[in-house]
């Protein structure tokens, strides 16, 4: 029987250090490696605590985590929304504290498995990737940097990301760090009782973590090498990205527009010498409401028609219900070369207190970032536009990090996933790279390429199997052109979506089961024996 121990600064540090080495593992630090260890201190505090202790260990851990990894919602929301810093910093420990929820709910469980040792390397992973599915879409869903997205340059490990998702790479990575929590285990406790089954324990998991990433390896070594015939025998498109580098504190004077809609005509003209089939504008790169706004439409459409291709630019738009009311959106329009406005894609998944304020009545000194529109409405999931021979989807800013999205996309016969953003919100921070790094996974899971066109960076293109073919620095202008294929496949990871995911969760349910029921649960019983046994000897 394990004893419960008392918390003390030790543990303090092992779990915040955990949270630190959790967030340098992602970009702008890019020690992706550090993932494959970064939970063993957190689980080193863990062995021998309660579910309470644990909970609250796990607590530490995830606000770490998340305020060095989004310490930049400040920076947007002082800049942008216009808040004072007083007011910026508790809605930041808002969500970084939400956020913690997760790793704390999973450090409560793992404290429960640390007195059940056979159950580490099936049911610990299993949780943990489950408790990210869940945060992808529970309160409408924020699945920003799971683990799995630290390891986005590991080109080869992350091809099983087709069948499984991010969530099979996290799994991976837990696995990993609880062999590295067994062997700790082992090597710390050579002296004391059940030292073979400690040993077999810490090498049984090692083989089995080993196991499934070499199988992980030899599969994204093969599908690498499909995919490039594949690509071979594809046709491909010509796609050039503009990135106007506008600076946000300007872009929605009406004194700038017109300057602004000038500078993203003049740098698609500079396109023109590499022939591109498809010349794409980042996320409301025209800002003004097309198609209503007479005279910078027209210069648009005319500057569409000079440079003699195919448009796909980022605008505002309205649909009036009644004399004085009107359903806003986020919105694409796709031109011919002719000038002609064939297609209209509308963003589904609306940024809170971005795009629309939810819960207005709690919160009504939170104003929108995006003050120049009303409250934006919401589009057809799943809407593909049709591109010449090549239907394309779209995604409007941060909904390219819902999986989900991009496959309904792909499942609707998209050959193409265009990813229109405005990164300015974040300033010079980490966030960008944080936002691109997400965009491999949709290319990977889907097998399509990918393009990204965002208005001060990173702009750029992913190939179906996940490779970066190019990208853009950060506030400057650019435009870059790409050949890219155009597939039609679909992955398992496309067809049938979260499986995996799903069977996490139902893991992690049983698990959940297990602890609740009394007779399966041994630390209560085990905190009566001591709390009497301190009764008894009491002077």
């Amino acid at each position: 029987m394990t004893k419960l121990k008392r918390m003390n600064a030790q543990h303090f540090f092992l779990a915040g250090l955990s949270g630190a080495l959790l967030t340098a593992s992602f970009p702008n630090t890019e020690l992706h490696w550090l993932a494959w260890i970064a939970l063993v201190p957190l689980m080193i505090s863990l062995k021998g605590q309660s579910l309470n202790n644990g909970f609250r260990l796990g607590l530490l851990t995830g606000i770490v985590h998340y305020l060095t990894l989004m310490y930049w919602l400040v920076h947007t929301l002082m800049t942008f929304g216009h808040l004072p810093f007083y007011l910026s910093v508790p809605i930041l420990f808002l969500l970084v504290t939400y956020l913690a929820l997760y790793p704390a709910i999973f450090s409560a469980a793992f404290s429960w498995a640390t007195i059940r040792p056979d159950v580490f390397l099936f049911f610990i992973p299993a949780v943990w990737s489950a408790l990210e599915y869940i945060r992808s879409f529970f309160l409408s869903g924020f699945p920003w940097e799971f683990l799995g997205y630290s390891q986005y340059r590991w080109i080869t490990l992350i091809q099983a990301a087709d069948i499984t998702g991010v969530y099979g790479i996290s799994f991976m990575i837990l696995s990993v760090n609880v062999a590295g929590f067994l062997l700790w285990r082992y090597l710390s406790e050579r002296k004391s009782a059940n030292v073979p089954e400690k040993r077999r324990s810490a090498t049984g998991c090692i083989a089995i973590s080993a196991l499934l990433i070499l199988h992980a390896l030899g599969y994204g070594q093969w599908r690498i090498g499909d995919i490039a015939k594949t690509i071979a025998k594809s046709p491909s498109s010509n796609i050039a990205v503009v990135q106007g580098n506008v600076n946000q504190a300007i872009k929605w004077d009406p004194a700038f527009q017109i300057s602004t809609t000038e500078k993203y005509i003049a740098l698609s003209r500079s396109a023109k010498p590499s022939h591109p089939d498809l010349i794409v504008w980042p996320e409301t790169a025209a800002p003004f409401y097309f198609l209503f706004n007479k005279a910078a439409t027209e210069m648009v459409l005319r500057g569409v028609r000079e440079t003699g291709t195919s448009f796909l630019i980022g605008s505002p738009s309205f649909i009036p219900r009644n004399d004085k009311q009107a359903d806003f959106f986020n919105s694409a329009f796709l031109i011919d070369p002719n000038g002609n406005v064939t297609e209209k894609y509308d963003k589904v998944h609306l940024v809170p207190f971005g795009e629309y304020v939810p819960f207005q009545q709690w919160f009504p000194f939170i104003g929108k970032i995006v003050e120049e529109v009303g409250d934006f409405k919401s589009g057809r999931k799943g809407q593909t536009l049709n591109w010449g021979k090549f239907p394309i989807g779209i995604q409007i800013c941060y909904e390219m990090i819902f999986p989900d999205l991009s496959r309904e996309m792909v499942r609707n016969q998209a050959a193409f996933l265009i990813n229109m953003t405005n990164d300015a919100w974040y300033g010079k921070t980490s966030a960008p790279y944080q936002h691109f790094s997400m965009a491999v996974f949709r290319a990977v899971e889907n097998r399509r390429s990918l393009i990204r066109s965002a208005n001060t960076g990173i702009s750029g293109f992913i190939d179906p199997a996940g490779r970066i073919l190019a990208h853009t620095p950060l506030f400057e202008e650019a435009v870059i052109t790409c050949s890219l294929p155009a597939f039609k496949l679909k992955t398992f990871y496309t067809c049938y979506g979260d499986v995996f995911a799903l069977i996490c969760t139902a893991i992690g349910l049983l698990f959940f089961l297990a602890m609740t029921r009394r007779r399966t649960f041994p630390f209560f019983r085990e905190r009566k024996r001591t709390a009497a046994a301190d009764v008894h000897n009491k002077p």
